[in-house]
């Protein structure tokens, strides 16, 4: 009776389960409604305070005026061509603005005795100073002075060196 038992009840549970009919529920996707919470990149950033920096074209590199030093050749006192332009922009700048001063300081290498080399500093720096004078700088605005050899550029004694020291060198008040 035990081995007809066990199947019967099986077969009961089997014929229960299958009589009744268990509905399923369809499952339904939660719809999650999208909301845009990140703004984008670009709206996101503060704008950075950019502040412009003045810098005054005296001392920028990339600028003429900062060039200062106009060469000339052995014994000579005539501003050449290639200085012009250097010349003419020191000479704008100086109409341009009238409270500016400038000193000429003129040099000569170390080859001439020192009472000449004096003078011709002085020729030197006073050339380049009628060359200002020229484009309507006045001369309130201008000085000149001769440092004959005493303020070389350059200690050698080769033509290198003397061609770095025969020059008139621009300097604005303040520097």
């Amino acid at each position: 009776m035990k081995k007809l038992a066990l199947p019967l009840l099986l077969a009961s549970l089997i014929s229960a389960c299958a009589g009744t009919h268990v509905k399923e529920t369809p499952k339904v996707a939660a719809s999650i409604p999208v909301v845009k919470t990140q703004t984008p990149v670009a709206e996101s950033i503060a704008p950075v305070a950019t502040t412009k920096i003045e810098v005054s074209p005296l001392k920028d590199p990339n600028n003429i005026l900062s060039k200062r030093s106009i060469y000339f050749n052995f014994d000579e006192y005539t501003v050449k061509p290639e200085f012009k332009a250097l010349v003419e922009a020191h000479a704008h700048y100086l109409v341009s603005h009238p409270d500016a001063s400038i000193r000429i300081e003129g040099n000569a290498d170390d080859r001439g005795s020192r009472e000449y080399n004096l003078a011709l500093g002085q020729k030197r720096a006073v050339a380049v100073k009628k060359a200002v004078n020229i484009m309507g700088v006045p001369d309130k605005q201008i000085e000149t002075i001769s440092y004959g050899e005493e303020k070389p550029k350059s200690t050698g004694e080769d033509e290198a060196a003397w061609a770095e020291n025969r020059r008139a060198d621009i300097i604005y008040s303040g520097e």
